[in-house]
């Protein structure tokens, strides 16, 4: 299956490891990736608060700049974060044909020949694996089942709400294919409180304290209900729940140690990647700490030393 493919910023900046698992799992999963190395930031926060018609005018570039390579079936991408703030935009530019003939008008001038036709389809990689590739397919193709891995499913904001806009109804509950991911790849899915809530990045800048506080708060959920690890399709979550671990357990003042995977990484995993092809030594808490990925996965408890 061939895709245009849209890695966002962070995952060619702050999580490298997210961008290059994903490469690595690519042909395992049959997919024939054409990355869109000339896309523009989605515009998520700042640009799309302050400017929304720039924010929409980057993304239908993006759009443009996919709907031109041949033999594609679809836009993916690997950051629920862009595909809240890219189908936003799309949302606004296929509603209405004036709209987005200002918009293509405007992007005419920096890059003629591009133009945005309306009804690309956007998927993240989540969605992807469930609705294009198919649970029973990948089940298929999993080599190193995560035996007894416990990992608790994350998706943060912008890929589960608003329903509407993400397209989930009974047809297509998206918001449970975490779940049913982990369970075709061979592992436990926990249950916690925190499955469905903010991960605190969008406020660290104002209030770096209660992003630390709400990040800290789902790790020690996650803790308490014996995850060996949480999985998220996020790189921002990510971002916050890796990254700023260590910072977080000092503001909720317990000791946390919980290894957060991309999805990529989960997935490569139990496909027959090695930790190293994934990067998993990127980590600020290292999952080969706490899980032992040997022959089959199997989860060992989530309480060590953080980077161990």
């Amino acid at each position: 299956m061939k895709v245009a493919y849209w890695p966002g910023c962070v995952s060619r900046g702050f999580t490298p490891e997210l961008h290059g698992s994903m490469e690595a799992l690519a042909p395992l999963l049959d997919l024939e990736l054409v990355p869109l190395d000339r896309a523009s930031c989605c515009g998520a926060g700042v640009i799309a608060e302050h400017n929304p018609e720039l924010a929409d005018t980057l993304n239908a570039r993006t759009f443009a700049l996919a709907q031109q390579v041949e033999g594609a079936q679809l836009m993916m991408n690997i950051c629920s974060t862009c595909q809240g703030a890219q189908g936003e935009c799309q949302e606004r530019l296929d509603a209405s044909a004036d709209y987005r003939a200002h918009v293509n008008a405007t992007l005419a001038q920096s890059d003629p020949g591009l133009s945005y036709e309306r009804g690309l389809t956007n998927k993240n990689l989540l969605w992807l694996l469930v609705e294009e590739i198919g649970l029973e397919a990948l089940r298929a193709k999993v080599r190193r089942p995560l035996t007894n891995l416990r990992v608790g499913p994350f998706y943060g904001c912008y890929i589960v709400r608003p329903t509407e806009r993400l397209g989930i109804d009974d047809e297509h509950p998206r918001d449970q294919y975490l779940q049913w991911v982990i369970e075709a790849l061979g592992g436990t899915v926990i249950d916690y409180a925190g499955t469905y809530k903010c991960c605190g990045f969008p406020i660290i800048t104002m209030n770096k304290r209660a992003s630390l506080q709400q990040a800290g708060r789902h790790l020690g959920d996650a803790t308490d209900a014996q995850a060996d690890c949480i999985v998220v399709p996020c790189p921002l979550c990510h971002l916050n729940l890796d990254l700023q671990q260590p910072a977080a357990a000092r503001v909720v003042d317990r000791p946390l140690a919980m290894p957060i995977l991309h999805l990529p990484q989960l997935v490569g995993l139990a496909l027959g990647l090695s930790p190293k092809e994934l990067a998993l030594h990127k980590h600020v808490v290292k999952p080969t700490a706490v899980i032992d990925w040997s022959a089959a996965v199997v989860g060992a408890p989530a309480l060590s030393a953080a980077g161990g």
